[in-house]
């Protein structure tokens, strides 16, 4: 008589992180820090303050959130911050998410205050695709924005990121009206460089509301002067995240547009986010977070970890509520990795 298949393992097959709108995720963003050595206009003007009761992820628990989000079907991990690089034990994250088979690619957003002096070692522990937040090539607006005079190291750390052989090299500029949205100034550097170039809505945040009321640009503005200079939009990549792409046949490098306050932004979401304290967030700016932390310390307890995932999908909503001034519980974006 045939045996017949362990009927646990055959559910876990068919289990897929898909919500009530037939949303797939495969993507995931883990944050592992709240700490940050910036000091962005727009999220951290006045500096990390330590929170001596938050405990962040240890390797153990992030190993436990990989392990349960690549059986679910991810197969894009971007660690995110606060600025990721500053735990000592970067490396050892990196090479426990890259021994995962599943996993296509593994990205980090930083500010690239380490990446000149330890891209060549990310680079070897797995890392293959990194995004770089740089929201002004004027060192004076650099500075202006982020607190730091490092504009020429982070852009030395670009070029090395592209010497040792990363597959994606993206930039991300937050943009802000009258201070660093002129699309001209960023071409020509992009015209013989294989990087994609990213402009950011400036997001509102509990903690920022006077700012983006005083910056805040709509993309379209821009969209349309690339559209006008010949720019063409670029079909979607399965991970991509929600940037609209645009090449031009004259460039070696690409434009990207986030646009958060568009028409059916939401629609195309494939991502969900664990916080750097072990909470889903189904979207930056949800009312809610599900905690996943007691379910963290032990591989034994997969099953329960699975099943509040996939049940914390049936409460994701459609869409946030950005254009109603409804930020959810995200105070700012190192909250929960912007």
């Amino acid at each position: 008589m045939a045996m017949l298949p362990d009927l646990d393992k055959v559910f876990i097959i068919y289990m897929q992180l898909v919500d009530n709108y037939q949303r797939r995720f495969q993507y995931l963003r883990l944050s592992i820090t709240e700490l940050c050595n910036f000091q962005c206009q727009y999220c951290l003007p006045n500096g990390y303050r330590p929170n001596k009761d938050h405990k962040f992820l240890s390797l153990n628990e992030i190993d436990n959130v990989i392990s349960t989000f690549t059986e679910l079907g991810v197969h894009k991990i971007r660690l995110t911050g606060g600025e990721p690089t500053l735990r000592r034990d970067f490396m050892d994250i990196l090479s426990i998410i890259s021994a995962y088979p599943s996993i296509k690619q593994l990205a980090i957003t930083t500010n690239g205050s380490r990446l000149l002096k330890n891209v060549h070692y990310w680079q070897q522990a797995g890392l293959n695709a990194i995004n770089i937040s740089i929201d002004s090539f004027s060192p004076y607006i650099f500075k202006r924005i982020t607190g730091q005079d490092k504009l020429q190291e982070l852009m030395q750390g670009v070029e090395k990121s592209l010497d040792v052989g990363i597959e994606k090299v993206k930039i991300n500029t937050v943009l802000m009206k009258n201070m660093n949205d002129h699309l001209n100034d960023y071409l020509a550097w992009i015209k013989h460089r294989p990087v994609e170039l990213r402009f950011i809505e400036l997001m509102e945040t509990t903690e920022s509301r006077q700012l983006f009321n005083h910056y805040h640009l709509a993309g379209q503005a821009m969209e349309s002067q690339l559209i006008e200079q010949g720019w063409q939009l670029q079909a979607k990549e399965a991970l991509s995240g929600p940037a609209k792409v645009y090449t031009h046949s004259d460039y070696k490098g690409k434009i990207g547009l986030i646009m958060p306050y568009s028409q059916d932004f939401c629609k195309s979401c494939n991502r969900l986010r664990v916080s750097s304290l072990g909470k889903l967030h189904y979207c930056l700016f949800g009312d809610a977070a599900v905690d996943l932390r007691d379910l963290l310390s032990s591989p034994e307890q997969k099953a329960q970890l699975k099943a509040r995932v996939l049940a914390s999908l049936l409460i994701k909503p459609e869409k946030h509520l950005l254009h109603e001034h409804n930020l959810g519980i995200t105070p700012n974006l190192s909250y929960i990795g912007g």
